[in-house]
């Protein structure tokens, strides 16, 4: 049987894979297994997108966090990191999104954070599973006064806000800023939070109604927010994915600013400042060579880890590191929230651009993009970390690395969160890669269906 937690949490089709019963036990076993050390009632607070299947998983877990005598606080539709940084403000045992964040509407998942606002480590999350997979064997179910109630806040989005708008100094007064906000969790926020530091807002994508959310927008398309750019002749354009715990960005010019480039902005101008901690970077396997190489010149150190946010959260805190992503856009300044939070992310790239007067494009020319190309191979979910047992898979893939050694390099891996395996292939030939990424993601998609 496959592991239910992927990278970020467990995620599947809503209503199909991802049952109001399976949310429901994820509620009972994440409420038992995250407050078990607890001598008092304890308190978990959820949130959610703007996915329309929110509010059925969101009840059902809040039922089963209930059931297990556990008592619920439901804040709505907020951005992940607001939930992260308000289960820490107001000291509940546990906190909850409900969330497939950049994934399509039909999607949904169910992530947990601890009482500090950190994702759960592997043990954890294994733990919640062999519970519900046990049937909650050994749990006690209590009656009468035991059980647990549900509260509603209305007030979530304007404490993000408000700590967001104090986590900076930047008054953004005569700034032009284009706002993609994925028709999802950050359609208020990060406008509001924009508009409160004197920013000229041009918000699109805002208008979420519960079947929209990244529906070619946000993070993952992009291109409708460089075009908008140009027109608007705005200073620079942000966009966030579904739950806004990521952001990329488009300078003046209309061109793709990624995770990595903004990490880059941000690092040095930390590394200037004295606040970059050991002047190190906590970045992924898919970080392109281009910031290596940017690093190397500045004098940053860069720690690499495996794909996935919470990876690169654990790699911080062993090394001491304040700052770490992916390019993505999942971006963690560890000083200032827990996990990776794009309207935070924006705020602090703001702060640069004002602080040092140039335009975002010659910020970001502190780093070359050298030529990548990711092709995904759509495969069954149960076989996609079995790739290299397949003979021509796999001796196609030592084929490639012997082609790009020295020259570039070649990476795959299964999706943490989809069924597919990414191929990502790096070269100075961008069509060459190209064609060798999806020649190469063919034969896995045809060989694996």
């Amino acid at each position: 049987m496959a592991r239910l937690f992927g990278t970020d949490g467990v995620r599947g089709v809503a209503n199909e894979e991802l049952t109001p019963l399976l949310a429901m036990q994820l509620g009972q076993a994440g409420a038992y297994v995250l407050t078990k050390e607890t001598n008092h009632k304890p308190t978990i607070m959820v949130g959610c997108d703007t996915r329309i299947s929110g509010d059925m998983l969101a009840n059902a877990l809040m039922a089963g966090v209930c059931s297990v005598g556990a008592n619920a606080v439901y804040v709505g539709v907020v951005p992940t990191p607001a939930v992260a940084y308000l289960t820490r403000k107001y000291k509940v045992d546990a906190g909850v999104v409900i969330s497939a964040s950049h994934n399509p509407v039909e999607f949904n998942g169910i992530k947990f954070f601890d009482g500090n606002g950190y994702k759960l480590p592997d043990a954890m999350e294994d733990e919640i599973e062999a519970l519900i997979n046990s049937d909650m064997d050994g749990v006690q179910f209590p009656t009468g006064s035991g059980v647990g109630k549900i509260k509603y806040r209305t007030d979530a989005c304007e404490e993000y806000i408000n700590h967001s708008i104090r986590s900076v100094n930047v008054d953004l007064s005569g700034m032009k800023i284009v706002v993609d906000c994925a028709e999802g969790a950050s359609y208020y926020t990060s406008v509001e939070a924009l508009k409160e530091l004197g920013a000229n807002v041009v918000a699109i994508h805002n208008m979420p109604d519960g079947t929209n959310i990244n529906a070619n927008c946000g993070s993952t398309h992009m291109q409708e927010l460089c075009a908008r750019v140009v027109y608007e002749k705005a200073n620079l354009g942000i966009a966030f994915d579904g739950d806004a715990d990521r952001m990329l960005a488009v300078d003046e010019n209309g061109k793709l600013v990624d995770g990595d480039q903004i990490m880059s902005i941000i690092g040095n101008f930390m590394k200037q400042q004295g606040t970059l901690k050991k002047d190190m970077i906590v970045v992924t396997v898919m970080s392109n060579l281009g910031m290596t190489l940017m690093a190397q010149r500045e004098g940053i150190t860069l720690e690499q880890t495996k794909v996935g946010d919470r990876y690169v959260l654990e790699r911080m805190q062993e090394v001491g590191a304040n700052l770490g992503g992916e390019q993505s856009g999942h971006i963690i300044m560890l000083d200032r929230n827990t996990t990776g939070d794009g309207l935070l992310s924006a705020l602090l790239l703001l702060e640069v651009l004002v602080k040092t007067g140039k335009p975002l494009s010659e910020l970001a020319s502190v780093m070359e993009v050298l030529p990548q190309a990711l092709v995904n191979a759509k495969v069954p979910n149960h076989k996609k970390e079995r790739y290299m047992e397949y003979p021509e898979i796999a001796a196609a893939i030592e084929e490639l690395n012997a082609k790009f050694a020295g020259e570039g390099r070649v990476l795959i891996r299964p999706s943490g969160t989809e069924p597919k395996v990414r191929v990502m292939i790096e070269g100075k030939d961008q069509a060459m890669i190209e064609a060798e990424a999806k020649k190469l993601a063919s034969l896995i998609q045809n060989t694996m269906l």
